[in-house]
């Protein structure tokens, strides 16, 4: 889970604010793509090339993803829901 201590979330605070205030260094699904995957080589070069290692990519993209699924896209669909209507009824 992206649930880390308010101390630890610090060190990004000057990463997440220019990734924020500079729209267009992330414009399209391809630079994110490319941010994502920088980001998780850097993980594996600094953490070895194991079981171990690639086992917490895939952990973290897994959980990243059913969460980012969770908290964003169950709140769009619901929307979407109420504008169109249900197809499960």
């Amino acid at each position: 889970m992206p649930y880390i201590k308010k101390e630890q979330k610090k060190k990004y605070k000057d990463i997440l604010l220019l990734l924020k205030t500079n729209t267009d260094i992330i414009s399209n699904p391809g630079e994110l793509n490319y941010l994502v995957t920088k980001i998780l080589q850097i993980y594996l070069i600094k953490n070895k090339l194991s079981y171990k290692t690639l086992n917490e990519i895939i952990g973290a993209i897994e959980c990243s993803k059913i969460e980012f699924y969770r908290r964003e896209i169950v709140k769009y669909e619901n929307k979407k829901i109420k504008e169109n209507g249900d197809c499960y009824q």
